[in-house]
Parts: structure tokens; sequence; C-alpha cells
């Protein structure tokens, strides 16, 4: 007869350890963030890893209750924060930002991952997001599963693959207004489909920055993808069948329910509630570019007139120069 010790009938599995790795802008922690905070995830049990270069942790510090490496119960599972130097001195040259990103980042974090294994705590699975394409290379050498959480339609997801694998032609130097034809989408426009990877973009090397994720889609058990099924049906369904396999996690935009505050947050919200909450339901313009784009003086000098000429009431984010932001609230600059 087959006998079984004590101490394995009383040992318990470890949790599953998920380790998420985040490009530092606000638009990539927030929809990774919320994936690690979904109910699916909060209630198995999981242990996260929520991992981020330190120009963002060091902000994040600021305005969040968040302290480095120390377990949050999130349902029935816990969070720990996670932040490596990454040495940057002019986060303003995003093109100079990433390679250093890069460079620093397949150094910091094997020695990261490999720590958690010593500390009793092996990683089960990686998570990425975009701009970070390399995160994948990290994980396939150390033979750990890998995923990516793509943070736009299933639309713009196929638009890039059909760019990177040449499937169909697209807008060029040559022929800048042509139309793109992708399967199971409409008719594209010159100027409806992902405009990093138009020629007349000034930010064409983001475009590259993420193409290299598709470059490193086989290192991928699947997509994780910020949208619904019943959204894009067709074009989810279309692009499962010809790369990896899509899950649909969206949509990522509401705060998780019983997230015990759990934020990472780059400002504050208290800064701009009291104001909102005395305005009417519905009566107020946001008006947000992200942290990538920078407009002209005259760009925004349009913008605010339009704004003003409405008479409605406004919540500006701004990008002011060395990275500041400032929020702009009520009717006048």
């Amino acid at each position: 007869m087959a006998t079984t010790s004590l101490s394995s009938v009383n040992q318990t599995p470890k949790p599953i350890h998920v380790f998420m790795v985040s490009f530092p802008g606000q638009g990539h922690i927030n929809p990774l963030l919320r994936l690690a905070l979904a109910r699916r995830l909060a209630h198995s049990c999981l242990s996260i890893s929520f991992c981020a270069p330190e120009s963002a942790g060091a902000i994040i510090r600021k305005t969040n209750t968040i302290t480095d490496d120390v377990p949050t119960r999130c349902g029935r599972g816990t969070i720990r924060f996670r932040f490596f130097d990454d040495s940057t001195n002019d986060p303003d040259d995003l093109e100079a930002f990433l390679a250093r990103l890069e460079l620093v980042g397949r150094e910091k974090l094997p020695q990261m991952i490999v720590k958690q294994e010593e500390l009793g705590r092996p990683v089960s699975c990686v998570i990425n997001n975009p701009f970070i394409p390399w995160v994948c290379d990290v994980a396939d050498g150390l033979g750990i599963p890998c995923a990516m959480l793509w943070v736009q339609s299933c639309a713009c997801f196929a638009a890039y693959y059909h760019y990177y694998h040449n499937l169909v032609a697209f807008p060029s130097e040559e022929a800048l207004d042509i139309r793109v034809e992708i399967p199971s989408l409409p008719v594209l426009e010159h100027d409806e489909f992902p405009s990093f990877l138009h020629p007349s973009s000034p930010y064409r090397f983001l475009g590259k920055a993420i193409l290299r994720q598709f470059g490193s889609l086989s290192k991928t058990f699947c997509v994780l993808m910020d949208t619904f099924q019943e959204l894009e049906l067709e074009t989810i369904d279309y692009m499962s069948r010809i790369c990896q396999p899509i899950m649909t996690v969206g949509p990522l935009f509401k705060e998780p329910g019983g997230a015990s505050g759990i934020r990472a947050d780059y400002y504050a919200a208290e800064r701009c509630t009291e104001w909102l909450d005395s305005k009417p339901a519905c009566s107020v313009a946001y008006v947000s570019f992200g942290s990538v784009v920078h407009l002209k003086q005259e760009q925004v000098d349009e913008i605010a007139h339009g704004i003003l000429k409405s008479g409605v009431s406004f919540l500006w984010v701004l990008r002011e120069p060395h990275s500041l932001r400032g929020f702009i609230l009520g009717r006048r600059l």
C-alpha cells in the first residue's frame, strides 16, 4: 500500500505568482493595474508583483500609499509594487528613454525575477504591455510563460500585425493617400489607421517600438486585450486564427470593486474631485492628449479658444515643459 507522509499532506501549494511589467506611462500603468485588481484575478489567490521603472515609482509613491515590496491584500491574493532604477536623465527624449529603459531593464528584470525564486516566490507568468517588447525576451530566456496586455482595440492590433508582416499595402512616402484593406475590418482611409505607422508621423520611433512587440508574439502564449467580445467579434476571431490566441479582458477603464484603494496615480484625484463634485452631472468637458503628444502653441491656443467659446466647464490635462503635468480647472486659462 502506498503511504503519504504527514508533511506532504500538510504542505500548502504556493500561490501562482504573476509578475506584471509596465511601461512608465499612466495610460499603460492603469490598465495593467486594473487587470491585476480585476475580480477574476483578485479572487484567485494570486500573488501579483507590479513592476515599473523608478522614473514612475518616484511619482507614484508621492501620490499613493505604496511601500515597495510590501504585500497588500487584494481579494484572496496579494499585490506588491516593485520598481527598478532606470537611471533616466532626460525622460522628455522618448527615443533615448526607450533605448535606455531596454538596456537597463534587460539587466535588472532577470535579477528581480530570480530573486523572487530565491525568496520562495517563483514567478509563474510574466505580463507586459507595448513599448517594452524586450520583456517577452527576458521571460523567454528564463523559461517563464509570458502574455502581453494590448491596451488598444483589436482593430488597432490587426493594423499593426498586418503592417509588421507586410500582408496588405499601407501608405508610404511614394503613396501617402492609399486606403488600407485589412480582412475583418472596413476599408480604412489613409488617416484612419494608427498614426504611428503613417510616414508623416513625428512619432514613428514609437511605432517601431510597438512593432517590435509583434516580432515577439511567438514568445507569448496569448494576447490579453482591453476590449470585449461583442464589440469586435469578427476581428477577434480572425486575429486569433492567424496569430496568438486573443483573450478579451476589457473594458479596463473602470475602477475594480473591492480594490481596497490600491492605486498608482501620478496625481491625487483629490486635486480635482471637489471641483468636479460642485458641477452638475455630465456638464464638464475633459481634454487630454496623453503623455506623448506635444502640441504647438498655436494648437493649444486654438483648442483653448474653442473650449472658452463653448461656455462649458472643463478639465484640461496639460503636459508642461520638463515632463510636468498641470490641471487647468474652470472656464479660463
